[in-house]
């Protein structure tokens, strides 16, 4: 059993920066890919950013937040980040940590465990 807790989310101004945190318990070392997805209201789940636990191989990331996003983690405090600067309106979205098995890098992988959510409003 994998247990993922987001923080970081509010409200900030468009333009402005915001850091994302998922703490990560359990079984993390039967995970192989960790991702952030965000969901808009009435829509499904969109992949943001994913990377392999533990850090190396490439990096992913939506083309809606290419240049803006960086995602990252630290492996001693098993928390992972989602940096994003030059925030917009349309980033308002529910933020997801989720965490898969697998090494694809295909946000359809699989993702099996998955945060509560984080609330993300950017005002313009």
């Amino acid at each position: 059993q994998v247990r993922l807790e987001e923080s970081g989310g509010g409200s900030i101004q468009a333009g402005g920066s915001l850091v994302l945190s998922c703490a990560i318990s359990g079984d993390i070392d039967k995970m192989s890919r960790m991702a952030w997805f965000r969901s808009f209201p009435g829509t499904g789940r969109e992949g943001v950013a994913s990377m392999l636990r533990g850090g190396g191989g490439q990096t992913y990331y939506a083309s809606s937040v290419k240049g803006r996003a960086t995602i990252s983690q630290d492996n001693e405090k098993n928390v992972m980040y989602l940096h994003m600067n030059n925030m917009k309106p349309e980033d308002s979205a529910m933020y997801f940590c989720a965490a898969v098995t697998v090494a694809s890098w295909s946000w359809h992988a699989g993702y099996k465990y998955w945060g509560q959510g984080t609330q993300v409003t950017v005002s313009s």
